[in-house]
């Protein structure tokens, strides 16, 4: 199982130092000439507190969000979501067909083998960067 390591900047002032931990991470390669595309995992919570996650970054993207794929009067709809809860002791998957990263305005070619970092801000000003590889699937 990928584990995918943690460079987390200074923790801020709410008391909780927890981490969140992304396992099995992926963003999906580029079609050439595509402008988009997303990013999968598992964030995990080890803490004894919830961690809120209220944006995401990429210096290899102009833009990042968290969207879900829900199923609306038998029409599956992408919306994005604001504000991602990680309950203390438990985990969030990203996966095709629910949460998932997407990640638009590429600033270069997004090609298998290559390392993304993804940057995701908690509610409390703490910063959590995590390094994704790029994977065709």
């Amino acid at each position: 199982m990928l584990v995918v390591c943690i460079l987390a900047a200074a923790c801020g002032g709410s008391g909780a130092d927890t981490q969140p931990v992304l396992k099995d991470a992926w963003i999906r390669a580029l079609p050439t000439g595509a402008g988009m595309t997303a990013g999968f995992g598992t964030l995990e919570n080890p803490g004894p507190v919830a961690i809120e996650i209220r944006s995401f970054t990429s210096p290899s993207f102009g833009d990042v969000s968290l969207h879900r794929t829900e199923l609306v009067d038998g029409v599956s709809k992408m919306r994005e979501v604001p504000v991602l809860s990680i309950p203390a002791g438990s985990r969030v998957v990203l996966e095709p067909g629910g949460y998932h990263l997407m990640l638009m305005m590429p600033a270069e070619e997004i090609l298998p083998g290559k390392t993304v970092t993804v940057e995701m801000e908690a509610a409390d000003g703490r910063r959590f960067n995590f390094a994704v590889p790029v994977e065709r699937r």
